[in-house]
């Protein structure tokens, strides 16, 4: 039998304190459709934002190195890790998460209280065949002492070490290959945890206001501060890869590849994260359960890109496509010289590209995604439909290169919305959601 994509059966929900915010919060898990992935919803907003877990929507900015945050514009949700490795460990693929608040609640700083109450609302499988992330060559990434690496392997592994000056902790290194049993009884109830010495550090910088001994561990010199004993000799390392786990949600499907990490933290695993994006968007050609695109090459040239696109000079803004994963995600650059011809207006004092022309660039390197996926671009175009939560945060100027990365939202028959960030080096200088439509190209009068 084919492994199917699981739901939760019914609703089920998880109140208490969130860790950072010392907030009240509900957390509610809803059945969600096939292909839905895991969506969180903010229903103490008025519009009730969603926000898709992927690589797309991860926050680069502000503190990562005690939680990972996702958002749309101005709305997030923060400190999700452990809410995420509970439905990745208990196989839940697809799943609609309301939270009234940014922050889930924190019962006692592991995922156990998540999986007790997934098994309370039980699982559902669905008629569709899950789709594996399978790696084809070694990714890897360092930065100081702190290394992850991950190779291909038939199942989900995972290996940490951790290293503390503290005799408590010291050294410590553990191994799991991940099934629903070891994630419930080996991962699942490990705690966050926290050096003694630190806590005035991050509560100085407005974290940790609803931290107690009752959701995090806390290391002090002398010894643990908590009632009673560890509930692993080796809890710490345990805890690091349930947050490992977690942070690889944001890759959106489960994994069959053995992750491994030296010291790292939610910082330094969506830098690897993002790595490892790029490997498998080169590696899986889109080929989804139940539907087949198009194969085409990884990447494309300007020569192969005026074969999709119809646009020319002066309004071609599409270099090179550096990975292409049809029907998925796309990654293209655009060099930004003293020559283009707006430049010559906008402005002859200070240069400076029109952030409307930015869009433009972004939805052209959009645009050869959805053309690559049809049998005759040659004839056809592709249109503008409309443009939400468009972000401007840096000018862009001659000499910069312009890194556009877009991910499928949605896709019907002939349209489609895609979410796009503009990046020059790691700066985000842009941001927006569009929406296209593939049209028939009008037949010439001549």
């Amino acid at each position: 039998m084919p492994d199917r994509q699981r739901t939760v059966a019914r609703e089920v929900r998880l109140s208490g304190i969130g860790l950072h915010s010392g907030a009240r919060t509900t957390i509610v898990f809803k059945p969600a459709p096939a292909g839905t992935g895991i969506r969180f919803i903010r229903t103490d907003l008025e519009e009730r934002p969603a926000i898709d877990v992927s690589v797309g929507t991860a926050v680069m900015a502000g503190d990562f190195s005690r939680r990972t945050v996702i958002g749309s514009g101005e709305v997030a949700v923060g400190t999700i890790e452990h809410v995420l490795a509970a439905l990745r460990g208990m196989g839940i693929d697809n799943a609609v998460v309301e939270i009234d608040a940014a922050e889930p609640p924190e019962p006692d700083g592991s995922s156990a209280p998540y999986v007790d109450v997934l098994k309370r609302a039980g699982a559902r499988e669905q008629d569709a065949e899950r789709s594996y992330l399978v790696l084809r060559e070694p990714v890897e990434f360092s930065e100081g002492d702190i290394r992850l690496r991950a190779v291909p392997h038939d199942g989900f592994r995972i290996s940490f070490e951790i290293g503390y000056d503290h005799p408590l902790i010291g050294r410590q290194s553990i191994t799991f290959d991940i099934s629903e049993g070891v994630f419930e009884k080996e991962i699942a109830p490990a705690r966050t945890f926290s050096l003694l010495k630190d806590v005035e550090s991050l509560k100085k910088r407005g974290l940790i206001k609803g931290g107690s001994l009752d959701n995090s561990i806390v290391v002090g010199d002398e010894g643990i501060l908590n009632e009673g004993p560890l509930r692993f000799a080796d809890e710490f390392v345990r805890h690091k890869v349930l947050d490992l786990m977690g942070d690889l949600c944001l890759l959106g499907r489960p994994l069959k590849m053995h992750v491994s990490s030296v010291k790292s933290g939610h910082s330094t695993n969506l830098k690897f994260i993002n790595k490892l994006h790029s490997a498998l968007a080169r590696a899986d050609r889109g080929i989804g359960p139940g539907r087949q695109v198009k194969e085409v090459p990884e990447s494309l040239t300007i020569d192969q890109i005026q074969k999709i696109m119809p646009h020319r000079y002066p309004f071609l803004l599409v270099d090179r496509i550096l990975s292409l994963e049809p029907g998925k995600t796309v990654v293209g650059i655009k060099n930004v010289t003293i020559n283009e011809p707006f430049f010559v207006g906008h402005f002859p004092s200070g240069p400076i590209m029109p952030a409307v022309l930015i869009i433009e660039a972004m939805a052209q390197v959009g645009g050869v995604m959805l053309l690559s996926m049809v049998d005759d671009p040659e004839s056809k175009l592709v249109y503008f439909m409309g443009i939400d939560k468009a972000k401007f945060r840096k000018p862009v100027v001659p000499g910069d290169q312009l890194r556009f990365e877009l991910e499928m939202v949605k896709l019907r028959s002939k349209t489609c919305k895609m979410r796009g960030k503009a990046y020059v080096d790691d700066a985000v200088v842009a941001e927006a959601e569009l929406t296209s439509a593939v049209v028939d190209k009008p037949v010439s009068s001549d």
